[in-house]
């Protein structure tokens, strides 16, 4: 510490910053490392639209026999298939491939 004027006045050095940095940055990396980010890998079937299957229809199916879709409203299933599968609207055409995510 040195004196200013009978007033003693702290010097931080360049040091003493980047270690107070590198201490902050430590820290924050071994707290977010420890976080646990389960990703579960989606595989996918491939079904063909038949004569009459429409989206909700398939959303019904999946709802009750997939465990992907477990618990989730018809509207979502139907939302996220248009999504997986790049579909502008909810049409389908017979013999139209569809992707549909399963566990």
């Amino acid at each position: 510490m040195r004196k200013v004027n009978g007033k003693r006045k702290t010097k931080l050095n360049v040091k003493t910053i980047l270690l107070i940095v590198l201490a902050i940055i430590s820290i924050s990396l071994i707290t977010s490392a420890n976080k646990s980010y389960s990703k579960v890998e989606i595989q996918y079937k491939t079904e063909y639209a038949s004569s009459g299957d429409t989206l909700w229809s398939i959303a019904e199916r999946e709802s009750e026999n997939n465990n992907y879709y477990k618990d989730k409203d018809v509207r979502e299933i139907i939302y996220d298939l248009k999504k997986i599968n790049n579909l502008s609207n909810s049409n389908l055409a017979e013999g139209q491939e569809i992707k549909i995510p399963k566990i």
